[in-house]
């Protein structure tokens, strides 16, 4: 009788788990909860958490890609010390002539020359390239950069590196499987602010960090005809969800020591229609229908019990906004639309200030001491030329530097692939997530359970 009943039991969760699991191809609903597939890793892989490489004293490098953002990273890489631009790659060879110009220019050699729709795959292949940098649209970074990868090369690959879950486990997976590195060209978490903030939480200024805020909020009236062929405006015309999260989401998952430590959980997802958007998309594409919402708002929680909230809107006339706020049990941090930090007055007990409460923020003077006190080391040594040379005020140089430094030494990168794949994946989880109501998603793991393994973020010197 107790083996019957057994079996009964058996027999009644199995059938409550097939009704509460509903297979949608890339991902299954399971008691509420949208959760994506995740491949099985192959035999003997092994995480990159903490990865270093051996030093590279000449960093060879191949851009790949160069328009907007890969022009200004060719100009950028010859103040950099320790580096030869190996191979210039374009799909028009026109581009590559005019960053070629940024060499000659400079007295520096000639590099490789390469255009049309399978230039890539050869410079991949060179000898001479032992990094690849990918500045291409969207859709087309991830067979890149794992081409790249299998051919022995680190990879650095502009933002979202992927579009697709899918697409961020052929990251991660390649990357283990050929220990190569591959780091999403994120510049927000280089900005002297987020530094500095940075910096402050992980000294304890803030207490605990218990909620941080990100945004994308650019209005882009201005540039949709200059990406070639429309190909932006056409993918947010076929997909909805914050496609292009990583500006506000990457200093928030660094300030909360995401996979490094704490991992994210599961979020929610909700957007508006699409009216700006739409009639953007009708006018220069003769589109009757547009996915992407003009706002799109999604909620983020930890399995610490920590939250992030993000915004995306690329459309209504709002202000340039990233939305940075830093939440503590101690002190709090706002970057837009005005600069500013609150603590309770123990916090600074060190520094000179009359009257002070977490009501208001700190005054202006005590935010600049703030500012230079703990200006992050590698920031405080670079800070000037990064000005100079430029990018975004400075945060792309700092990003180059730190890329080349870490290769060029031997040393773990600022940013791996398990960052580039979890501030990448936002785009098709919040998808889901507005097209099933707002239903939770889980955010997949992809440390596959090592997330604990490093205690914190930690720059490498």
């Amino acid at each position: 009788m107790k083996r019957v009943l057994a079996l009964f039991c058996a027999l009644t969760a199995l059938l409550v788990a097939i009704s509460c699991s509903e297979d949608h191809g890339s991902y299954r609903i399971e008691n509420g909860m949208i959760v994506f597939d995740e491949p099985k890793p192959a035999a003997g892989q092994q995480d990159m958490l903490g990865f270093a490489a051996e030093p590279i004293e000449t960093l060879h490098v191949g851009f790949v890609g160069l328009g907007m953002r890969g022009e200004d990273a060719v100009y950028r890489f010859t103040f950099l010390d320790g580096v030869e631009i190996t191979a210039l790659c374009d799909l028009l060879p026109e581009r590559v002539a005019k960053s070629q110009e940024y060499l000659t220019a400079k007295g520096f050699p000639a590099a490789a020359e390469y255009s049309g729709e399978e230039g890539w795959k050869a410079l991949c292949e060179r000898d001479d390239v032992d990094l690849v940098y990918i500045c291409t649209p969207w859709q087309l970074h991830v067979d890149m950069a794992v081409y790249a990868m299998e051919h022995g090369k680190h990879v650095a690959v502009e933002v979202p590196a992927a579009m697709s879950v899918a697409d961020c486990w052929r990251l991660v997976d390649t990357s283990e499987r050929t220990r190569r590195h591959c780091m999403m060209l994120e510049n927000c978490v280089y900005d002297f602010f987020e530094l500095t903030t940075l910096n402050m939480a992980q000294q304890g200024l803030f207490g605990e960090i218990l909620h941080a805020e990100g945004a994308y909020i650019h209005n882009l009236a201005p540039f949709w005809d200059k990406y070639q062929g429309n190909w932006r405006l056409e993918f947010n015309r076929t997909h909805r969800g914050d496609v292009y999260a990583t500006h506000g989401f990457g200093p928030d998952c660094q300030v909360l020591n995401i996979h490094r430590g704490d991992k994210l959980d599961y979020l929610v997802a909700m957007d508006t229609k699409s009216v700006v958007g739409r009639s953007i998309a009708e006018k220069s594409m003769g589109a009757a229908d547009f996915a992407n919402g003009d706002q799109t708002t999604t909620l983020i929680r930890t399995a610490n019990g920590k939250t992030v909230l993000l915004q995306h809107n690329v459309y209504t006339p709002r202000p340039y906004d990233r939305m940075y706020q830093v939440v503590g049990t101690k002190g709090f941090a706002q970057k837009y639309p005005v600069q500013g930090y609150a603590f309770e007055p123990e916090q600074l007990e060190d520094i000179d200030h009359e009257d002070l409460t977490s009501h208001g923020f700190v005054p202006a003077e005590v935010r600049k001491e703030l500012m230079e006190r703990y200006k992050f080391p590698f920031a405080r040594e670079i800070e000037a030329k990064a000005r100079e040379v430029g990018g975004h005020g400075g945060m792309d140089f700092i990003m180059d530097y730190r890329l080349v430094y870490c290769l060029r030494n031997g040393l773990p990168l600022d940013q791996d692939v398990y960052d580039a794949a979890e501030w990448s994946c936002i785009g098709e989880l919040t998808a889901a997530s507005i097209e099933n109501g707002s239903m939770p998603v889980a955010v997949p793991d992809f440390t596959r359970g090592r997330w604990q393994k490093l205690d914190g973020l930690h720059f490498a010197e």
